[in-house]
């Protein structure tokens, strides 16, 4: 009987996210715009968590997603 071989090739690329409501929503973002042009996304790590400040006061949350996906045969 022959095995099937589970061998395979990721690739790591990082994507920010922007909102001015949540960290949440940033990374939300960041994922849905990704997987429209990344194909079997597999893993997405946060790496990083930033605000941008305007006088005193949060007007965006950043989120630093690594995304992992199989490249295709």
């Amino acid at each position: 009987m022959a095995k099937k071989s589970s061998n395979a090739v990721y690739r790591v690329t990082d994507v920010i996210g922007t909102s001015s409501e949540s960290w949440e929503d940033a990374g939300r973002s960041a994922g849905k715009t990704a997987s429209k042009s990344l194909r079997d996304l597999r893993i997405a790590e946060v790496t990083k968590l930033d605000v941008k400040m305007e006088n005193g006061k949060v007007v965006q949350f950043r989120r630093r997603l690594s995304l992992s996906f199989k490249y295709g045969a």
